[in-house]
């Protein structure tokens, strides 16, 4: 007897119908990824755009091209300003500097061989220079160089030069005097010991370049520059005589015998060795040496024109002013003995 068909069921689980379909599945994903696999190995390797190249800065050429074109803007602005006054005024002061030198006078030597001193001649001549006042509390100069007795004033900040100048003033003019008023705070800090320095703003010496119609004008500029000025010191700067080349007042606050701000006036018409006579001096004065005597010799302190420079004298006066055994606010009683023991130890 034939038996009766029944269904084929396999027990290897390879022949199930789901096995079967996961298999075929699995050989469809595998061809994909064999195919991406094959796409990535001949695809063409990404291309780098590269970055645009920095814009180059001007050359030197350029630069120094630039330069010159604002300088020669900047002196036809000045020569704009330059009036007939001020021109005649340069040749005014050309012409005195001229005699003055033919006369053996704005002399450079530091240590003239004709104008020997001593320990008690330098203790003298900072008694009547350091100790004494050129001006009176109104302002007004007291005649023949002798001056008040004053205390002994100096700076105790550092003092920092900052120079302002007039639109008639070129290029070229303010880098020679920059380069001048540097030198010499260079030296002045040398020789006195206390901090001096040429600075470009914020300072507290100001130095005033100015022709005589930029002068005119300083009514509203001062007591900006210096808040609490005297009435009397601005007058004196604005109406300046044509005798006075040059000129500084410098300020402490309250009692206080320190400075604290000073300004000087230069008149921007001196010729070079008349300008540069004012830097030394208003500058010097202005550390506190305060006073100018007619007896004072070898000297910038004396206004008969005869040195031009800071000679080795002024430097120790200088010197003396900073000696940390003095102290502003002494009188001449307390200061003299001190001054003659630096004094004998300066010039033994």
């Amino acid at each position: 007897m034939i038996p009766a068909a029944v269904p084929f069921a396999s027990r290897d689980p390879r022949h199930h119908p789901l096995a079967i379909l996961t298999l075929l599945l699995a050989l469809v994903l595998a061809g994909c990824t064999s195919k991406r696999e094959k796409e990535a190995e001949i695809a063409p390797p990404p291309v780098n755009i590269p970055e645009p190249p920095e814009p180059e800065g001007p050359t030197q050429a350029e630069l120094r091209e630039a330069r010159a074109e604002r300088n020669r803007a900047a002196n036809q602005a000045a020569a704009i300003n330059v009036s007939a006054l001020s021109q005649s005024q340069q040749n005014y002061y050309a012409r005195i500097e001229q005699k003055l030198i033919d006369d053996n006078q704005l002399r450079r030597d530091q240590i003239p061989m004709d104008a020997p001193i001593d320990a008690d001649i330098l203790a003298q001549n900072f008694i009547q220079i350091a100790l004494r006042d050129e001006y009176g509390s109104d302002g007004a100069r007291h005649a023949g160089g002798a001056g008040a007795s004053a205390p002994l004033r100096r700076w105790q900040d550092p003092v920092r030069i900052e120079l302002e100048f007039g639109p008639s003033s070129d290029t070229a003019l303010k880098r020679e005097i920059r380069g001048e008023v540097a030198d010499y705070t260079t030296r002045l800090e040398e020789v006195s010991g206390h901090s001096v320095a040429l600075t470009g703003d914020g300072g507290n010496f100001t130095v005033l370049v100015l022709s005589d119609d930029e002068r005119r004008d300083i009514d509203t500029l001062l007591p900006e520059l210096v808040p609490g000025i005297p009435a009397h010191d601005v007058v004196a700067l604005r109406d300046l005589a044509p005798d006075i080349y040059c000129s500084v007042f410098a300020y402490s606050k309250g009692n206080s015998s320190s400075y604290v701000h000073a300004v000087a006036l230069i008149r921007s018409e001196l010729s070079s060795l008349l300008r540069l006579s004012c830097i030394h001096e208003e500058l010097a004065q202005g550390m506190g040496l305060a006073n100018d005597s007619p007896t004072v010799r070898p000297s910038i302190f004396n206004d008969d024109e005869e040195f031009a420079l800071l000679t080795r004298h002024d430097e120790l006066l200088l010197q003396i002013l900073y000696d940390p055994r003095l102290r502003p606010g002494m009188t001449e009683a307390e200061a003299a003995p001190i001054v003659r023991e630096i004094a004998g130890e300066l010039l033994p």
